[in-house]
């Protein structure tokens, strides 16, 4: 049983009044640390009022309105703001360049543009006259004027959408995926439920607006009263220094920051520390060893942007007792694995429908084909295994590559390893495997060859290295696996 989930929960069918409700019965206590200044929820919801008129004034209801803005103070006051004002959010990362840009908001049709510092030129650049974030929060003589963005129609939405995310494309061409009310309620009430999420909580807001994780964070921590601590993109040594002074006490990380954060942190306790939720990738098996020796509470949650965040979470408790696992379901959500080991979703966190793609979000019985590959053991509780897409069949042979990016991980030398599968005239694919190496170590292809060899079956064993600086990421930070089969057709 959780703490019980805040104010604001007994509301979570008007998302844009989460906030003023929690601004009620919670008036004085804080809610928003940008780290220049604090306000109490009373300032923050005033402050998110005051943006909401001036949105009104600028005939919103009802449109889109693109947000390009890191999570910092600014930009959780637009997010609330843009809900409050009636209209259809969608964060955008700031991330993209132009040429990202464009095609999205060619497809969104904002009927406004809210551009950060950090995504104005960028925004510029894609051919849009933005709104600053400031304009919005100055006196009435610097209120923005009605800037919109040049579409020829109206984006056709699904029914009661009121959030749209913008995909990374990492399965498919990039699109919008629509989030309604109740997704959003049901997502912030189930997560709240198996995290014990409470008033006493203060969340690094460490991951993008445009991620599914950071919008509903900022959401959640209104229903459930907590403090949000908004420092913009995500700095690993601001947010050891965050942690390790007790300013936070939750945070949602991808396992790239997890390991960030790790290396500075190192094995000494942190007290104020009550949960690390890491998602966005499977959790190699070292880091995730390596993190738990150090003692960090770590849940590990499974989800996508199409189920509006987690769908299933191991609480720490249970990632002690079982690492690995990320759980069994949020209430409400439906899981099963069909028989050729493909995770599907059904429940009331399934988005609406896909925003600029006529592909289904559903298949013929109602169910979210997932794209990723896992298994339920004997307590119900489920494992990711990969991407059904990232699946390798050599000679016959079905290979999954996280099973041997855990092993290179294993060997001191390997920073970092992607395993792909590239094109082979005898055996259809071969294993290949991108590695980053450790500063001042030069593990070689036949030490990494003998690793994978003792450990996996021949099938296994990657056939071709490429040693990388670095991995190449997309927008969203995950691994760009296209870019590394491309490496290897280059090599």
């Amino acid at each position: 049983m959780g703490r019980g989930l805040g104010p604001a929960t007994a509301r979570l069918t008007q998302m844009y009044d989460l906030l003023a409700t929690t601004a009620r019965a919670r008036p004085d206590a804080l809610a928003l640390d940008d780290g220049a200044r604090s306000w109490s929820y009373r300032e923050l919801d005033q402050r998110v009022g005051a943006v909401a008129e001036r949105l009104r004034a600028l005939d919103v209801a009802g449109q889109v309105v693109a947000l390009a803005s890191e999570t910092t103070g600014a930009g959780a006051v637009a997010a609330h703001a843009v809900l409050r004002a009636g209209a259809v959010l969608a964060p955008v990362n700031p991330r993209l360049t132009a040429d990202e840009l464009r095609p999205a908001l060619d497809v969104l049709c904002p009927r406004l543009v809210l551009a950060a510092p950090e995504a104005w030129d960028r925004v510029l650049r894609a051919d849009v006259r933005p709104v600053p974030l400031d304009a919005l929060e100055g006196d009435d003589s610097d209120a923005p004027s009605r800037r919109a963005f040049p579409h020829a129609g109206w984006p056709t939405l699904p029914a009661r959408a009121r959030v749209i995310l913008w995909t990374s494309g990492t399965g498919g061409r990039p699109r919008g995926v629509a989030l309604t009310e109740a997704n959003l309620a049901a997502s912030i009430q189930g997560a709240s439920a198996r995290l014990a999420l409470d008033a006493t909580d203060r969340w690094l807001a460490s991951l993008g607006l445009a991620h599914v994780g950071g919008l509903v964070l900022v959401l959640r921590a209104a229903a459930t009263g907590a403090l949000l601590v908004a420092r913009g993109r995500f700095l690993a040594d601001e947010a050891a220094a965050l942690i390790e002074g007790g300013a936070v006490s939750h945070a949602s990380l991808v396992p790239t920051m997890l390991k960030q954060l790790l290396d500075l942190i190192g094995d000494h306790p942190v007290p104020a520390l009550r949960c690390l939720l890491v998602g966005g990738a499977v959790c190699p098996r070292p880091l995730l060893d390596a993190a738990l020796d150090a003692r960090l509470p770590l849940a590990l949650t499974y989800g996508m942007t199409e189920s509006t965040s987690q769908a299933a979470t191991a609480e720490p408790e249970l990632i002690r007792r079982k690492p690995g696992t990320v759980g069994t379901p949020l209430e409400g959500v439906e899981l099963k694995v069909d028989e050729t080991g493909e995770v599907y979703l059904r429940g009331p966190t399934v988005a609406a429908g896909y925003v600029g793609s006529e592909l289904p979000l559903l298949d013929a019985a109602g169910w979210l084909p997932t794209g990723d590959l896992g298994e339920l053991d004997e307590d119900g509780h489920l494992w990711i295994t990969g991407r059904r897409s990232d699946r390798i069949v050599t000679g016959g042979v079905n290979v999954d590559p996280i099973e041997i990016e855990d092993v290179l991980r294993l060997h001191a030398g390997v920073s970092e390893a992607v395993v792909v599968g590239v094109p082979d005239e005898r055996w259809g694919e071969v294993v290949a495997a991108a590695v980053v190496r450790s500063v001042g170590a030069y593990p070689d292809p036949g030490e990494l060859e003998e690793l994978t060899r003792t450990r996996l079956t021949t099938a296994k064993v990657p056939r071709r290295w490429l040693f990388l600086t670095e991995l190449p990421r997309n927008a969203s930070g995950k691994v760009d696996r296209d870019a590394v089969r491309q490496g290897f057709a280059r090599a």
